[in-house]
């Protein structure tokens, strides 16, 4: 799924629900004699949310993943202050909440990692750079890609079907090369050329 605005970003919308808790207790009276930790906590859970946000304004691949690490340090900054407020006495009667805002932040670092990942091994650089003809190449790559695996799935299929070993064993069966050598003997390039070939 393509997302247009950041507000239908489901990280986000993590994001924020972890921001509301955390505000939602910000006024405790525990947190009297420690304001720093209190100010602290908050701004480190809005900056997830905010990096995130702003992230996907720039329009460019390299800039957001930027932005979604910086996000992930937010992230765990709020983790490692839950952590403290856990082993402080002042904070017991927070504990279930302290442990829930935990297991979100930890969620949504997962999230952003994940994505991250994604987006560094994307061709594409970013909403900025994509013009009609970059976005047809990209949409007609991945339905060529898809076109090939459903294709060598169908062919799978018939073999299994006829009761024909599939793979590298169907083509061992049939007493034909596999592997690198079987690609260069039906005249496909090999190693890393073959690979940029094969898309």
């Amino acid at each position: 799924m393509k997302y247009k605005r950041f507000e239908e970003l489901p990280v986000w919308q993590a994001a924020m629900t972890l921001c509301e808790g955390i505000v939602s207790i910000a006024d405790d009276k525990a947190f009297g004699r420690k304001g720093d930790l209190r100010s602290q906590l908050q701004r480190a859970a809005l900056s997830v949310a905010n990096n995130i946000a702003e992230g996907f304004e720039r329009g460019t691949t390299r800039e957001l993943v930027t932005f979604l690490y910086i996000a992930r340090g937010s992230a765990g900054e709020v983790r490692s202050m839950l952590l403290l407020m856990e082993r402080l006495g002042d904070f017991a009667h927070w504990r279930s909440d302290i442990s829930d805002f935990k297991s979100q932040a930890e969620s949504i670092s997962r999230q952003l990692r994940a994505w991250a990942d994604s987006l560094q091994n994307s061709d594409i650089p970013g909403q900025r750079y994509l013009t009609d003809r970059t976005r047809r190449a990209a949409e007609q790559k991945q339905r060529a890609g898809a076109f090939g695996a459903k294709l060598d799935r169908l062919v799978e299929e018939g073999r299994q079907a006829r009761g024909q070993p599939g793979g590298e064993e169907g083509r061992q069966a049939r007493g034909q090369p596999g592997g690198e050598e079987g690609r260069q003997a039906r005249g496909q390039p090999g190693g890393e050329e073959g690979r940029k070939a094969r898309g």
